[in-house]
C-alpha cells in the first residue's frame, strides 16, 4: 500500500511538472504525453506576471525566521521538560502534545481578533508569531524525545567539571542533539513554505504576499484574463521546486532523525 501511495505521488508530480511545458490544448488533448515543444517560456511568463519574485522573498525570510525562533525556543524547553523533572514538567509535555491535535480553524478568529487589536493584521511580524507559536507543540513534543535519549553520565561529568546547567545545555547537550535539530528545522522549513491558511487570512496586500499566495492570486488573474494551464501548472513547480530540492537532498536525514527520536 505504500508503494502504491509513492508511486501514484511520483505520477502526479511528474505530470504536473510535464503539464508545465506544454500548452492549455496539449494539456487537455494529451495530457499524458510528452510536450511537442518544450515551453520554457511559461515559467518566464509566470515568474514576471505573478510577483513570484517578491513572495519569494518574503517567503523565505519568513521560513528561516520562524524555524529559528522555533529551535530558539523550543529546545530549551524541551530539554528542561526531558531533564529536570520537577513537579508539574509532565502535565506542561502533556499540555504540548495536545496541543497537536487543535485544528487550525479553531484558532483563526481568536487569533485574528487578537493580533488585529495590536495592528499586527497584514504584518509579517503578526504572521512570523502565528507560525513560531503554532510549530511548538511539536518541536517541543518532538525534541524531548531526542533529549531523553542522551545518557545522564554526559552532564554529570560536565557538572563534575563545573559546568552550569545553562553551559551545559549550549556546549554539550544541544550539540549532542543536532540530528534532530536539524530534522526539525527542515520540517518547520518544508510545513511553512507552502502554508496558505493563515496567510490568506492575516496577508491581504501584494507587498506582503507569500508564495502560496501570489500562486493564488495568479489563478485568479488568469481565470479573468483567459487561463492559460500551462503557466498555472508552471507557478505550481515554482513553488514546489525549492521544497521539492530540499527533500531530495536531505529526505534521508529526515527519516533518520525521526526514527532516532521515534525509537530513543
Amino acid at each position: 500500500m505504500t508503494w502504491l501511495i509513492a508511486l501514484f505521488s511520483i505520477f502526479v508530480l511528474a505530470w504536473i511538472v510535464l503539464a508545465a511545458f506544454k500548452t492549455t490544448d496539449e494539456i487537455f488533448s494529451s495530457p499524458l504525453r510528452l510536450p511537442a515543444v518544450w515551453r520554457w517560456q511559461n515559467f518566464i511568463a509566470a515568474w514576471n506576471e505573478s510577483n513570484f519574485g517578491v513572495a519569494f522573498l518574503n517567503t523565505l525570510g519568513l521560513v528561516i525566521a520562524t524555524a529559528a525562533a522555533t529551535v530558539l525556543l523550543a529546545a530549551p524547553a524541551a530539554y528542561a521538560l526531558s531533564r529536570f523533572h520537577v513537579r508539574g514538567s509532565r502535565f506542561i509535555t502533556a499540555g504540548f502534545a495536545i496541543g497537536l491535535g487543535i485544528p487550525v480553524q479553531l484558532v483563526v478568529l481568536p487569533l485574528y481578533s487578537a493580533l488585529s487589536s495590536v495592528g499586527l493584521v497584514n504584518n509579517f511580524v503578526g504572521l512570523w508569531l502565528i507560525y513560531v507559536a503554532t510549530s511548538m507543540p511539536f518541536a517541543v513534543f518532538f525534541l524531548t524525545a531526542f533529549f531523553g535519549s542522551l545518557p545522564r553520565e554526559i552532564e554529570e561529568a560536565a557538572s563534575l567539571d563545573g559546568a552550569s546547567p545553562v553551559r551545559t545545555f549550549w556546549t554539550v547537550m544541544l550539540p549532542l542533539a543536532r540530528s534532530g535539530i536539524v530534522t526539525l528545522v527542515i520540517l518547520n522549513v518544508i510545513a511553512h513554505w507552502s502554508e496558505t491558511t493563515f496567510a490568506l487570512v492575516f496577508m491581504q496586500t501584494t507587498v506582503n504576499e507569500t508564495l502560496p499566495l501570489a500562486l493564488l492570486k495568479f489563478l485568479q488573474r488568469l481565470q479573468y484574463t483567459g487561463a492559460d494551464w500551462g503557466q498555472l501548472f508552471a507557478g505550481v513547480v515554482i513553488v514546489l521546486l525549492p521544497i521539492l530540492i530540499i527533500y531530495v537532498w536531505l529526505g534521508r536525514r529526515i527519516i533518520e532523525g525521526l526514527t532516532l527520536g521515534a525509537g530513543k
